[in-house]
């Protein structure tokens, strides 16, 4: 009886590894092998000059020397950085608020299924074009100067916002804000409605205030939501690249303050320097890794 139990189990156990064949072959072809070709090419002196490649050549670290050794690598680190958490911080406080309100049943609010389509419609439009809609929308002889120009005579003449440093790192936060917001706010209230209601019940009875509930009850048992939400958001920050790239027509202008690490990356694979490009790739997996422990340590340590 239970070496046919036992062949039961292990003939299901079959199917579910058949199930699982065409993820791992897919993985393994379009994840895992380039992945580890671009650590093999991080060793490697692979470029083309001219109509000539040079290499592939064995040179070591020399790769990861001129990566730490380039002045500019860190500036645009600090770019991406920051345009990520003048992004990130007014899409989760936002999120935060809508998510409580959406699942909060004794506000009984009305279409609450239409706001919650509206909001997450951004997040299904590319972001080339949200891009371009944007560049069009804020050059010099576009709607919103015609506006504070001739509309409302707030400015005497056109205000060339991918001129300004601040305006244009606004301008991409803005934009990664109104892409992402709509799916933080889903991640999180589909966490606030999974809260044991009863927590909330016994608060009111208590005579908790709205904001004690949210700060003792709902934010603390949203802990896991919120690692997830923050380590996928800084994770997709760090590989900022689309939106800036259009914005500014690869040049990352004005002053290189809104060149990303990912622009970067791309400037060395278009001249096809895949030793250097593989090189920097490493480098920004690295720190994708570590900051995400950090946030991840951050926000599960025991209070």
């Amino acid at each position: 009886m239970s070496k046919t139990r036992k062949g039961k189990v292990v003939s299901y156990n079959k199917w579910g590894y058949i199930f699982l064949m065409p993820f791992i072959i897919v993985f393994i072809i379009f994840q895992l092998i380039p992945l580890v070709n671009t650590i093999r090419y991080s060793f490697y002196q692979y470029f083309r000059a001219g109509l000539d490649w040079i290499g592939p050549n064995w040179v070591g670290f020399e790769n990861y020397a001129k990566v730490f050794g380039n002045a500019d690598i860190w500036t645009y680190a600090w770019n991406t950085i920051l345009m990520w958490i003048m992004g990130f911080v007014p899409q989760i406080i936002v999120s935060l608020v809508l998510g409580s309100w959406f699942s909060d049943q004794r506000l009984r609010l009305k279409f609450s299924g239409f706001f919650k389509t509206v909001i997450y419609l951004p997040n299904l439009i590319m972001a080339s074009a949200f891009a371009m809609l944007f560049f069009t929308l804020f050059s010099a002889k576009g709607p919103i100067n015609s506006i504070l120009v001739d509309g409302l005579g707030i400015l005497k003449e056109p205000f060339i916002f991918f001129d300004s440093m601040w305006a244009t790192r606004i301008l991409v936060a803005f934009m990664n804000f109104l892409m992402w917001f709509g799916n933080t706010t889903i991640l999180l209230m589909a966490g606030i409605m999974g809260i044991d209601g009863s927590l909330f019940e016994a608060a009111e009875v208590d005579g908790a205030t709205p904001t004690q509930v949210f700060f003792r009850i709902t934010l603390p048992l949203l802990r896991p939501i919120l690692v997830y939400v923050m380590i996928t958001s800084l994770i997709g920050g760090l590989q900022m690249f689309d939106v800036p790239q259009i914005l500014t027509n690869g040049d990352g202008t004005p002053y290189r303050s809104s060149m990303t690490m990912i622009m970067y990356l791309n400037k060395h694979l278009f001249s096809r320097n895949y030793g250097l490009a593989g090189a920097l790739s490493v480098f920004l997996f690295i720190i994708t890794g570590a900051l995400s422990v950090v946030v991840y340590k951050f926000n599960t340590s025991e209070d």
